[in-house]
């Protein structure tokens, strides 16, 4: 049976509703991940979306900053939100959904961005995104018996070399310097998880998923960067069919800068 999941960090979900539902009613994923959505629980719109048949919304969030949200057609149980760092921000959830008698744990992610100055010592942002970043080191894919597990979410970091427009240029621009390329990589190998993205699509191809509103001209530049991640165990991973990147979604109105990601399996 097919299986779909996206991701898209929206940057506002109230501001950008119209694109969320536009993405849904043309490409009806059977899970969508947001991040960045702004907004309090309260105000969050569920109503669009269940209209349009995700009817299990599961939600994190926190006035004007951060938050998460979980929106399936497919029922959720056994959510659970981590407090990471310790400091009540609103940057993950996670879920159990069943599909075809397998329960697989969903995590939605929203690391911090991490400010401009890639040095702890003088920006306390960069610090704390590499103290979320050894936190998640102690996630492992299987740590759940008989439960096969996703992670999505922007990551905000950039960890291959073709993951963004230039290696050498970004080696020292904070989602790109080795301290956090390293740091994500570890936490991939230590919790045995698979980078989708890069099953198909070897390392030596360019990947990206946003491209930042500085530029003029965002598509003939191109300057672009992998923010954005579907993780899995190691037994969906044989059942993966593609991953789409809607590139599209950039230029679409009032874009995000980051564009929807979108897993499809054969389960």
């Amino acid at each position: 049976m097919k299986f779909s999941i996206a991701t898209w960090n929206i940057n506002s979900v109230r501001l950008r509703m119209p694109i969320v539902e536009q993405f849904l009613v043309r490409y009806q994923p059977d899970i969508i991940c947001l991040q960045e959505t702004k907004c309090q629980n309260d105000l969050f719109p569920s109503k669009p979306l269940r209209a349009l048949g995700y009817e299990h919304i599961i939600v994190h969030g926190q006035k004007g900053y951060h938050g998460v949200a979980i929106a399936s057609r497919l029922p959720l149980s056994e959510d659970h939100r981590q407090d990471y760092c310790g400091v009540g921000d609103a940057r993950h959830i996670s879920a159990i959904v069943q599909h075809n008698g397998r329960r697989i744990r969903l995590h939605n992610f929203y690391v911090p961005a991490g400010g401009d100055e890639p040095d702890r010592s003088i920006n306390p942002k960069f610090g704390h995104k590499l103290d979320f970043v050894e936190e998640m080191k102690a996630l492992h894919a299987e740590r759940e018996p008989g439960v096969s597990s996703i992670l999505v979410g922007d990551l905000n970091i950039a960890p291959l070399e073709n993951d963004v427009w230039s290696h050498k240029q970004l080696l020292k621009i904070v989602s790109h310097t080795p301290v956090e390329t390293e740091g994500l990589l570890e936490v991939m190998k230590r919790g045995a998880w698979l980078d989708l993205m890069r099953q198909n699509v070897p390392e030596s191809e360019k990947i990206y998923t946003w491209w930042s509103y500085r530029a003029k001209d965002w598509a003939a530049a191109d300057r672009g960067r992998r923010l954005d991640h579907i993780w899995s165990s190691a037994d969906l991973g044989l059942h993966l069919e593609g991953i789409d990147i809607l590139k599209e979604a950039r230029g679409w109105t009032q874009p995000s800068d980051h564009v929807p990601v979108t897993a499809r399996f054969s389960l």
